[in-house]
């Protein structure tokens, strides 16, 4: 059974997106594996990394969103912050930006997780 890592602070800084957690992991023993996934039922969008025995699921909630989306407006590198250590999570940007496409309008996911997606990550139009 794959461990959740909740997401609990996301700021800017130095030019970087960091998500932070109050969970007590050590960085150095995960890896960032560039693949995220969606739970409709929590509001999440779901980082996978991975660790000795398996991986992990790095949850960030509906409540991180706007800070995200600062972070990907600025196309910032994004990282797992925790315990004074961080670790880039490749592939984030591409990942979200993939997955708010297909959210979007998208009534497979759920109408509540579409329209806060919708509302946090809507485009300006030109």
């Amino acid at each position: 059974m794959s461990q959740r890592i909740m997401i609990t602070n996301s700021i800017i800084e130095n030019n970087e997106l960091l998500l932070s957690t109050d969970s007590q992991i050590e960085i150095a023993d995960i890896s960032a594996t560039g693949q995220m996934l969606v739970d409709s039922d929590q509001l999440s969008f779901i980082y996978i990394v991975d660790r000795e025995g398996g991986y992990q699921y790095i949850s960030i909630p509906v409540g991180m969103w706007s800070i995200i989306q600062k972070g990907l407006q600025s196309a910032m590198d994004t990282y797992l912050a925790a315990n004074g250590s961080k670790l880039k999570l490749e592939g984030f940007r591409e990942e979200m930006e993939y997955l708010i496409a297909n959210i979007t309008g998208n009534s497979n996911y759920g109408e509540e997780m579409v329209a806060k997606v919708e509302q946090v990550f809507a485009t300006p139009s030109a």
